[in-house]
């Protein structure tokens, strides 16, 4: 039996005390509890690779004593009364970097060299080089910047595809332009989505990350770079304990292709995806909360011509697990346009796999529905709706629908307005109130509808009690 033994001197008396482990209800550890990390050898050994950047950008043109170019329709009111005209000037950025190669490539955020004039880069050794910007690509806010050198010292490029949620991570930069300054904590979520036309599954970490910090590499505890820290949230513009850094599998990939071509061509499919909750997973018959579920799918894409449908539910593509929407994404933008690519899916209760030839990424267009025409109550959802009229139907290329005239009940609750437009329930397409009332009759304690609102096409589940 373990013992642990507690002495105290009461005056000039030692008692000794033998607690028995496990005793009164006490439980093994479960968990080994390692000491605090050291940093020292990590820093020492991978920080050379680490640059500091600082950017001259010209001043923006503006008023109230702000600098004016002559092009600026101020500039000549200004000329004419002879008021000095406030004269445009440079203004300065810094951000981080880490090089990726002895020649002098070097990897930081796409936000940090917009807009350049000049870019210069130094080293820990002091030495300073004047950059050339090699190539940006905004959606993943990565740049690939080259100075004229030999013989530089490379960061060890990791795996972010290893990380575990608790591990630890350290981030080398610039915050604030103090130049290498080492942060550290832990890795808080990975594959965040960060939402606007990024298609980056961001790792979450609460490293101190502030302005300066941009571009600079997050290490693993072995020294390999696993991401690069591109941005805070912040309600005060400092850091709030919630930082964000792009995972290096997909920087990397982004400057291979800057480096070849110097720009970066991505896939699409044509669909537009959310999350699967719980609400949508019984609705959908899924044994657990999994995948992308496809809200809707671009007439003739190359997910139409492949035979993705509305309501699928994406599990795997190309064999790798989609366990998250999230994951898509940034899956279908790595694989090359003119590739077949292999997609499970789920639909009608069942797995299947479809052959999908990835297409280049297109604009984006929208589409808007409203109109007037009778009315009915569709039942328990507590909603009034009636058909979309001819010309709303061609504007959403849709052979039917319902417009919500008014939401109350259990739509409402879970989320659906007016003005929205009812395209299906479970899967199944609705062109009369009195079918929308028959599916929902038959349909158990969970319905899944596919709504537009506005130009964007989303299932809310809707539970019936």
């Amino acid at each position: 039996m373990n013992t642990l033994s507690l002495r105290t001197a009461l005056g000039a008396a030692i008692v000794s005390v033998s607690i028995a482990a496990g005793a009164y209800g006490a439980e093994p550890a479960r968990y080994s509890r390692p000491s605090a990390p050291d940093f020292t050898q990590l820093v020492q050994e991978e920080g050379p690779a680490v640059v500091n950047i600082s950017v001259t950008q010209k001043a923006a043109a503006a008023h109230d004593g702000m600098p004016l170019d002559k092009d600026d329709p101020a500039y000549e009111f200004f000329r004419r009364f002879g008021v000095p005209v406030p004269q445009p000037g440079p203004r300065q950025g810094i951000g981080s970097g880490f090089i990726v190669s002895p020649d002098g490539y070097i990897l930081t955020n796409a936000h940090v060299v917009d807009g350049a004039k000049q870019v210069q880069v130094k080293l820990t050794d002091r030495r300073e080089f004047n950059a050339k910007v090699v190539g940006t690509d905004a959606r993943s806010d990565i740049a690939l910047i080259k100075i004229e050198a030999s013989g530089l010292p490379v960061a060890r490029i990791g795996n972010s595809r290893d990380l575990k949620v608790g591990e630890w991570v350290v981030a080398v930069g610039a915050p604030f332009g103090f130049e290498n300054s080492v942060t550290a904590g832990i890795v808080s979520a990975i594959s965040r989505s960060l939402g606007g036309e990024s298609y980056v599954p961001f790792i979450q970490t609460d490293v101190a990350v502030n302005p300066g910090n941009s571009g600079g590499p997050l290490f693993d505890l072995d020294g390999n770079v696993v991401g690069i820290n591109s941005q805070i949230f912040s309600r005060t513009g400092g850091y709030m304990g919630l930082s964000f850094a792009i995972p290096i599998d997909v920087a990397m990939h982004v400057k291979d292709e800057l480096q070849k071509h110097g720009k970066v061509t991505r896939g699409r499919i044509g669909v537009t995806v959310q999350g699967v909750n719980q609400s949508l997973a019984q609705s959908f018959g899924l044994p657990k909360p999994q995948g992308a579920l496809v809200s809707s799918v671009e007439d003739g894409g190359p997910a139409a011509r492949g035979g993705v449908m509305p309501g699928d539910v994406i599990l795997e593509w190309n064999g790798k697990p989609v366990a998250e929407s999230s994951t898509l994404p940034a899956l279908v933008a790595d694989t090359a346009p003119g590739q077949q690519a292999t997609v499970k899916v789920w639909r009608n209760g069942a797995e299947r796999t479809l052959q999908v030839a990835v297409g280049r990424m297109p604009d984006e267009t929208s589409q808007v529905a409203s109109a007037d025409a009778p009315q009915a109550n569709s039942g328990k959802l507590g909603l009034v709706v009636r058909p979309l009229t001819s010309e709303e139907r061609q504007e959403l290329h849709a052979s039917g629908g319902l417009l919500v005239e008014q939401a109350a009940g259990a739509a409402a609750a879970a989320g659906v307005q007016d003005g929205d437009v009812i395209l299906s329930v479970n899967n199944e397409r609705v062109k009369s109130a009195a079918q929308l009332r028959a599916i929902i009759e038959k349909a158990g304690k969970h319905v899944a509808l596919l709504v537009q609102r506005e130009d964007t096409k989303v299932f809310v589940p809707i539970d019936l009690g």
